[in-house]
């Protein structure tokens, strides 16, 4: 059933790795799992590539049906979305009959699920077409859920009516996992494949890519079959010849990460630098020292010195300070959310 739905197999709750980048989110969606349709609805989660957004929201399908197995819920990407869209004027004419048959697939849903909306910008005709799907089924308490790469207010090239339908619910999103997130997540699927994962491997990894699951999976599949072709257990060493030439931290550098934080607060590059304590100077400067520990592999003592001398103890504390508030702030997860995507045009 959950696979005509569109739900991919393994996508659950159970399977979901939770830390402090994620809490909110998975939060939010056990609680729109529990209720559709009643609380959160639309739910807009967003976040950047490969950090579990597609797979919370098949879970919460997944959920929905286990509990109602005759909910009549899709699961669709917005590519397929498009596809259907523009199927309806094959050969330059619009089918009466087509689209009918369209209108009564979508607004007979109790839920819909869409992945990836960002790819509907410019696409005038299929965003007119969702617009109308939300005004069937809201007033209906039909639940919908919506992934993206960003949060709505930052879309362009979208029906300004859609994006306030888009954030008329409840917007979350998911960050970039923290050291301690992607280490459970490479033991977790290091035991799915039947492997088992020493956990200095995982530290090791973590260390060395902190971009997305995806790559993640990628690196620890590319030690496993290391460990398969030279029919050697998995070790430090052989986990370090495997990822040679491997690092999820592409170009981007504490210069990039001050620059980036400065003028998202509007302030001097010089700044970052200086002794200034002035409130807004001083939590920027936090900000991009916990980006610098989080984005790049620099020590303590490396990310001091690039801010103005600073001993490793004050570092500490700005990683620890923010570590704490970003799981506790939504607002403040949303600068770190903006920071980081400006951060990408550096690669």
């Amino acid at each position: 059933m959950a696979t005509k739905c569109g739900l991919h197999s393994g996508l659950t709750f159970d399977t979901f790795v939770i830390g402090n980048a994620n809490r909110v989110a998975r939060s939010s969606a056990m609680l729109v799992a529990e209720f559709p349709g009643e609380r959160c609805n639309p739910l807009f989660i967003y976040g950047g590539v490969g950090l579990g957004k597609t797979h919370l929201m098949h879970a919460v399908g997944r959920k929905i049906l286990e509990d109602n197995p005759n909910t009549n819920l899709l699961c669709i990407s917005a590519n397929r979305f498009i596809n259907e869209v523009v199927s309806l004027s094959a050969g330059g004419r619009y089918s009466d009959e087509k689209i009918q048959k369209f209108d009564n697939k979508y607004r007979n849903l109790d839920a819909l699920l869409i992945d990836d909306v960002q790819f509907l910008c410019k696409r005038g005709g299929t965003q007119q077409r969702l617009f109308n799907i939300f005004e069937a089924l809201l007033p209906k308490n039909k639940q919908i859920i919506l992934t993206c790469d960003t949060y709505a207010r930052q879309l362009s090239d979208f029906d300004e009516r859609l994006i306030s339908r888009f954030g008329a619910g409840l917007s979350v999103s998911i960050e970039p996992a923290e050291f301690e997130l992607r280490a459970a997540i490479l033991l977790q699927k290091a035991k799915q494949q039947g492997v088992k994962l020493p956990l200095e491997v995982a530290y090791l990894i973590a260390t060395r890519l902190n971009t997305n699951i995806r790559e993640l999976e990628g690196a620890l599949n590319s030690v496993i079959m290391r460990a398969e072709v030279f029919k050697k257990p998995i070790t430090e060493e052989l986990a370090k010849e495997a990822l040679q030439g491997i690092t999820g931290t592409g170009r981007i550098s504490i210069e990039n990460i001050q620059q980036s934080t400065a003028e998202h607060f509007n302030i001097k590059i010089a700044d970052m630098h200086s002794k200034r304590r002035v409130a807004n100077v001083a939590y920027a400067r936090q900000i991009a020292m916990y980006l610098a520990k989080e984005l790049t592999q620099k020590s303590l003592i490396e990310i001091g010195y690039a801010f103005g001398g600073r001993d490793h103890a004050t570092v500490l504390y700005a990683v620890k300070k923010i570590t704490k508030e970003r799981a506790q702030s939504q607002e403040l997860n949303h600068t770190l959310h903006l920071i980081e995507q400006d951060l990408k045009n550096w690669n």
